[in-house]
């Protein structure tokens, strides 16, 4: 039997897609930690991809910047037990569903992503790209993940009390605060 989640093919471990253009982006080590804690979470939750929402708990797991870029209050803590009560309850109704926006046709090998996870994977990249940096990292990854209203990581900041339009405009707000690594802890 096969794994539901294909295994990192070289070229992913070295933190490229296989057919990536000369001006991509590459992830930063913490992104790259990010995507296989997102890996190991989608496969012990027994998802068939890796979604938006296991990317945003493992981006809170692993990025200060991003659990900066919430701020405090009492909606992180709400919204890391929507995160942690996925497999208990809440999300349950999403195993065994692609997500998708239905905005392009779902394609199913997308080296393990969901059609969103991976539309938002080629975002980040082309984020860090057009800004100049040669690594994406932890607060694009965030940035591309709030922007389509369909995504899981979406909904579940919703549940949260989170606006994603908002945390999209505050993280573009303080764009260069992030890529410098000055941002408020």
């Amino acid at each position: 039997m096969q794994p539901r989640i294909s295994r990192q093919s070289d070229q992913e471990q070295d933190c490229r897609r296989p057919d990536a253009a000369a001006d991509d982006a590459r992830l930063s080590d913490e992104l790259a930690a990010v995507i296989a804690g997102a890996r190991r979470r989608a496969v012990r939750d027994g998802d068939r991809q890796i979604d938006t929402a296991h990317l945003l708990h493992s981006l809170l797991e692993h990025d200060p910047d991003v659990y900066a870029a919430f701020g405090e209050g009492p909606q992180i803590a709400r919204l890391l037990g929507y995160l942690v009560q996925r497999t208990i309850g809440y999300g349950l109704r999403w195993q065994g569903a692609v997500e998708d926006s239905g905005a392009v046709p779902v394609v199913m090998d997308g080296e393990g992503f969901s059609p969103l996870a991976a539309s938002a994977m080629e975002h980040t990249r082309r984020r860090a790209a057009l800004r100049g940096d040669a690594q994406a990292r932890g607060i694009d990854l965030l940035a591309a993940i709030v922007t389509d209203p369909q995504a899981r990581a979406v909904e579940v900041l919703a549940r949260a009390g989170i606006d994603a339009n908002a945390l999209r405009t505050r993280i573009d707000e303080r764009r260069d605060e992030y890529v410098s690594g000055d941002a408020a802890r």
